[in-house]
C-alpha cells in the first residue's frame, strides 16, 4: 500500500507519496493538472490518496483520485486522532490542523508546539494526550515589510533579506532591523509562554521561513527542543489516511 498525499496552497502545490509511514519521494509545482495526476496514479501501488486544498477547484482531480484510489478530502470533520477543542474548527487552517497532525505523529506522547514560518507565522500547540486548543497568527517577515510600506507615506517597498545589527542606519536596514529582530523576539516569547504550560516541549519548525529562524534559534536556550521538518504538513496529511 502507498498513499498519495497533496497540498494545494494559493501559490504551489506540493505532493509526495508515502508507504506507510515512511516517506518515499516528493515534490513542488505550481499547479497541479490532470495530466501530472495521472502520472502520479499510473504507479500501481498506490492504493489512497488525500488532498487539502485551499479552493474548491479540484473537482476533476477528485474524480481522478476516486477513480484509482480509496479517496478522502482533508476537513476539521474526519478523524484525526486528536482532541480539537478550536471554537471553529471549519475556520481553522487546514495546514494549522495538518501541521499539529504530523508532530503528534513525529512525537508521539509529547507536548509539541509547530511554528509554520509562511506568509504568516502561526503557533499551534498539541500537548501529550493529544488535546488541540488553538494558537496564534501573526504577520510573516515579506508580510511586515509589504506592510510598512502600504500603510505609510514615505517608507519604500524592499525586499526581504537578512540583517544581522541590532539597528539600522539607514531608512532600509532600519526596516529591515525591525522585521528581523522584531520576528525572531516575537518567536522566542512564544516559545517561552508556551513552555511555561507544556512542560518538556519540543518545538517544531517548518514553512517557507523555517531555516531562517532555525539559524537564529539553535544557539539559543531552546535549541535542544528544536527540529525543523519541511514536509510535516505532508506528514499530517498522511497520518490522517492512515486513521481512516
Amino acid at each position: 500500500m502507498a498513499q498519495l498525499v497533496i497540498d494545494i496552497g494559493n501559490s504551489r502545490t506540493k505532493i509526495a507519496v508515502f508507504e506507510g509511514r515512511t516517506f518515499i519521494v516528493s515534490e513542488k509545482i505550481q499547479k497541479l493538472d490532470a495530466d501530472k495526476l495521472q502520472k502520479y496514479l499510473s504507479n500501481s501501488s498506490i492504493t489512497h490518496s488525500i488532498i487539502s486544498s485551499v479552493n474548491d477547484e479540484i473537482v476533476d482531480l477528485e474524480d481522478q483520485l476516486r477513480d484509482k484510489t480509496h479517496y478522502v478530502r482533508f476537513s476539521a470533520s474526519l478523524n484525526t486522532g486528536i482532541i480539537n477543542k478550536y471554537k471553529s474548527p471549519s475556520t481553522l487552517g487546514l495546514d494549522r490542523l495538518a501541521g499539529v497532525l504530523g508532530a503528534k505523529s513525529l512525537f508521539p506522547g509529547k507536548n509539541c508546539l509547530v511554528i509554520d514560518a509562511g506568509t504568516c507565522i502561526t503557533y499551534d500547540a498539541v500537548d501529550r494526550n493529544g488535546v488541540y486548543e488553538g494558537g496564534s497568527i501573526s504577520p510573516g517577515l515579506h508580510m511586515r515589510l509589504k506592510a510598512m510600506h502600504s500603510f505609510t507615506g514615505r517608507l519604500p517597498e524592499i525586499d526581504f533579506s537578512d540583517y544581522k545589527d541590532w539597528q539600522g542606519y539607514d531608512t532600509v536596514s532600519a526596516m529591515l532591523s525591525g522585521v528581523v529582530n522584531g520576528s525572531i523576539g516575537e518567536v522566542k516569547a512564544f516559545i517561552e509562554t508556551y513552555s511555561l504550560k507544556y512542560p518538556e516541549l519540543q518545538i517544531i519548525l517548518c514553512g517557507g521561513d523555517a531555516i531562517f529562524f532555525d539559524t537564529r534559534l539553535k544557539n539559543s536556550i531552546f535549541a535542544h527542543a528544536l527540529k525543523t521538518e519541511p514536509d510535516l504538513v505532508l506528514i499530517g496529511l498522511n497520518e490522517v489516511i492512515l486513521q481512516q
